[in-house]
């Protein structure tokens, strides 16, 4: 196989599939737009009664009317702020649901003052919600959620924990205090409930935690760099399961599993919800009139005797994708930085990447050495490649003359080819081999440079100083699609159709135009890769004509 023949059909393919992905954005099935957003929001707050936790789908309940919940949009005095040095967020008394997370290290351009927005309100709704549903669960009461008291408006943590308190009680004596515990330099924040029964006979109650979001809100991605914004969930059997908002349009989901986790995902950040681990759960979804998506969990339902306390809790992750942190919440959660099929070979990637980064303190120089490195490593399979193609090339004219020999009989051309390649030593496959070989780890490093967080608004040198967008002045695609061309150069062909050689004449230009909107760490990985490839060339070329082996 020629390597101008192979790098066609994956460039080829690699325009197929964005080509793809920018069809189904523009032209695909789309969710319906919402409508009066603010009060739809409001009015369907989808969570759970303790009948429809029995049910086989966990069905949308609207627990809140529609006019009581929008008036109480209008009481601002029921929103408390809570600021860590990671997180500002918002906190609504009306069920005690995070409607806001701003996460204040990550703006939300680079230089900018405001900080990105995970969740949040009005437009573009994405919030956490999480309560008590049950027989006497306050979340499933006829007159709707529970209001929350709370000793301070606002929260401000000024050590190594906040604890943000929120209590309810009814008139029969059952008590409930809410509490929010933030740490310094955790995006994780422990949901605890302390119920304490002091009433006469025993109260049943079940938690629930879920997230919702609008289905139809734009995201980041594009045809050049797809990403994925949707729902996910682990299991006791699957680690970590995508599952879409189409999805969730089309069907509801329901398991039951040991442990587990529900999350929504963005490009580079994750909220979850993480229930017990040592107890049985469920995970759900719902599709809120096609216009919101809703995953949650429910956990076990639990009994509090008369004059008895207790205590139930989760954990709420809002942050960044840092697999070392979210591998150490919940099995599973760090794959949620998703690398495909590929995870075994790119997360021990990543590992030396950010190992390579704790040297030199530059994430683009990291990805130069790491792409020596791994080039470096497979430098032998490059020259298995160079050297069986070459002897496939000087195996070219003996091939006519068995193709003049022996005309359409396809049997005894078959043979005559088996038995040259023998008495030759040469492997047909030889140069197509290696390349198989190399692809999964060229792969699989690509997905380490488009989905790594680390690399958000991360310097290079002069005008590079974001490494996840685009270079502005298109230098380093340019520089690609040249590095290309003298690959192409450099390495002989056999092609003769016409119309092959023209596309492989424009095969550089066209690869540069696609890598103008590429992230600059990308193309700075591929530029690199092709530096080095030519180098490799010129070496294993040399080594070749000492050795008698003809490059022509």
């Amino acid at each position: 196989m020629e390597s101008q023949r192979s790098f066609l059909i994956i460039g080829l393919a690699l325009v197929t599939f964005l080509l793809w992905q920018a069809w189904q954005k523009d032209y695909g099935p789309q969710p319906i737009n919402p409508v009066q957003q603010e009060q739809t929001q409001q009015a369907n707050q989808g969570v759970p009664s303790f009948d429809e936790a029995q049910s086989e789908d966990v069905p949308t309940s609207d627990s809140v009317p529609a006019a009581q919940a929008i008036a109480q949009t209008q009481n601002t005095n029921r929103i408390i702020e809570v600021k860590t040095d990671t997180l500002d967020v918002r906190i609504d008394l009306l069920g005690g649901d995070v409607i806001s997370a701003n996460l204040i290290k990550f703006p939300v351009t680079q230089g900018s003052d405001e900080p990105y927005s995970l969740l949040r309100s009005g437009m573009g709704l994405y919030v956490a919600q999480s309560g008590l549903i049950g027989k006497q669960g306050p979340d499933a009461s006829a007159t709707g959620r529970p209001v929350y008291t709370a000793q301070q408006s606002a929260y401000q943590l000024n050590g190594d924990t906040l604890v943000v308190p929120l209590t309810w009680k009814n008139s029969q004596g059952l008590s409930i205090t809410k509490t929010f515990t933030f740490t310094q330099g955790h995006y994780d924040v422990n949901v605890s409930y302390d119920v304490q029964n002091a009433t006469s006979t025993a109260a049943n109650v079940q938690p629930y935690a879920q997230l919702k979001q609008v289905m139809d809100f734009e995201d980041d991605g594009n045809m050049f760099m797809p990403t994925y914004r949707g729902a996910a969930f682990s299991t006791e059997d699957d680690r970590y399961d995508k599952y879409s908002f189409d999805e969730i349009e089309d069907e509801n989901l329901r398991k039951t599993t040991k442990a587990g986790w529900v999350g929504m995902l963005e490009h580079y950040f994750v909220s979850a919800w993480v229930p017990s681990q040592e107890q049985t759960n469920t995970l759900y979804s719902r599709n809120i009139n096609n216009q919101f998506a809703v995953i949650g969990v429910l956990s076990p339902a639990e009994t509090i005797n008369a004059g008895e306390t207790k205590t139930i809790a989760s954990t709420l992750y809002m942050g960044p994708k840092d697999q070392d942190n979210l591998a150490k919440i919940a099995r599973g959660l760090d794959l949620t930085v998703d690398y495909g099929i590929l995870f075994w070979i790119s997360q021990p990637l990543f590992s030396l990447l950010t190992f390579l980064h704790s040297l030199v303190n530059n994430w683009g120089v990291a990805i130069i050495l790491i792409t020596i490195v791994v080039k470096g490593a497979m430098y032998w399979l490059t020259k298995k490649q160079y050297e069986s193609m070459a002897r496939m090339r000087n195996l070219a004219p003996k091939m006519q003359q068995l193709k003049d020999r022996f005309g359409d009989d396809r049997q005894k051309m078959s043979q005559a080819m088996m038995e040259l390649y023998r008495k030759e030593k040469v492997n047909p496959m030889g140069g197509c081999l290696p390349l198989l070989l190399q692809m999964p780890i060229f792969l699989a490093l690509y997905w380490v440079l488009m989905e790594s967080v680390e690399l958000r608004h991360a310097d290079f040198v002069l005008w590079i100083t974001d490494l996840s967008t685009k270079d502005p002045y298109f230098v380093l695609p340019v520089l690609t699609g040249a590095s290309m061309y003298l690959l192409q150069k450099l390495q002989p062909t056999t092609i003769t159709d016409p119309m092959q050689q023209k596309i492989m004449q424009w095969m550089p230009v066209m690869m540069s135009v696609f890598f103008l909107w590429f992230p600059a760490g990308l193309v700075l990985y591929w530029l690199v890769s092709n530096v080095i490839t030519l180098v490799q060339a010129k070496m294993i070329y040399a080594s070749m004509e000492k050795r008698g082996i003809s490059n022509k």
